[in-house]
């Protein structure tokens, strides 16, 4: 009995499937024409080895295409550890930062209302719709000679601009919607009364963010990480503007491969984008994985 219901169980649910698919008016993929379904995956899969597989790829037969010893040649180069090391503490100060605003912004989105509360995701959003450039010129304006604090910085010594502090700044800006954007619909979902409860057994509020809150939304936390700090160290627009391209300085990895492909220094060129063509296929693997948590675990997962 339990063998017929085992077997019983996949078709039940596959009618169940196709029932609500029916009743929600949306087609079938299952009842397609097998023509259609081969045209469709064939398209999609051409797009995607045009336009993602070929170009990652090339980066990587270009980086090696005068062999091994020249890879690693340009990669120990001084100039691209300099770019290495800058473009890691950007991403590590970048993450950092955007933890705490995320997790406090999202926090307070999640559990509270308050005047100004639409307001508030709408700045978290604004990256995602001003480009990376306007996003530079803005720092400029604010932190150049010229600009607003200009005078002030220089009266008293300090430098925004065509530094470490600019590059971070504004790599911070254009990075910071991913974690906060990550733990809003989680956290919103997850509700209060977890916390409620703890508060009422007689847990603290930093007791109850670390025991009930946080390993409610840890995968969460990690997704938002990972999509950040993959932003931060590929980030090229803002921190182009900000940078000013001194050599050894203020080159972090991207910008370091546009300098060395318009001197012609093609194997260092790709051999550094081939780091972060790895990095993205890291971020994309641990995506991956952080994404089936979320969806299996929920905000429930401990």
């Amino acid at each position: 009995m339990s063998v017929e219901m085992t077997l019983q169980a996949p078709s039940v649910a596959s009618s169940a499937t196709r029932q609500r698919v029916a009743q929600a008016g949306r087609p079938d993929p299952r009842t397609e024409p097998r023509l259609v379904r081969i045209v469709i995956t064939t398209l999609a899969l051409a797009f995607l080895s045009v336009f993602v597989v070929l170009p990652l790829i090339v980066v990587f037969v270009e980086a090696f295409g005068k062999g091994i010893a020249a890879y690693f040649t340009a990669l120990a180069d001084a100039e691209a550890w300099d770019a290495i090391r800058l473009t890691l503490l950007v991403a590590l100060v970048s993450v950092g930062t955007n933890l705490v605003f995320g997790l406090c912004a999202a926090w307070a989105i999640a559990k509270f209302d308050f005047p100004g509360k639409t307001f508030l995701i709408t700045l978290i959003d604004l990256p995602f719709s001003v480009s990376p450039v306007i996003s530079g010129l803005v720092f400029v304006l604010l932190f150049g000679a010229q600009g607003f604090f200009g005078p002030w910085l220089q009266s008293h010594g300090l430098q925004i601009l065509f530094a470490f502090p600019g590059i971070a700044l504004a790599t911070v800006f254009v990075t910071f919607p991913f974690v906060a954007r990550a733990l809003i619909p989680l956290m919103q979902e997850q509700g209060t009364q977890e916390e409620e409860a703890a508060v009422s057994l007689g847990a603290s509020g930093l007791q109850t963010f670390f025991r009930v809150t946080l390993p409610n939304i840890k995968w969460g936390v990690l997704y938002g990480v990972l999509l950040c700090n993959a932003r931060a160290m590929g980030e090229f627009g803002a921190v182009s503007v900000v940078s000013g391209h001194i050599r050894g300085e203020t080159n972090t990895m991207p910008l370091l491969v546009e300098i060395l492909y318009n001197e012609y220094q093609m194997v260092a060129s790709f051999a550094i984008a081939s780091l972060l063509a790895m990095l993205a296929l890291i971020t994309l693997v641990v995506k991956t994985v952080l994404e089936r948590q979320l969806d299996e675990g929920g905000p429930r997962d401990h």
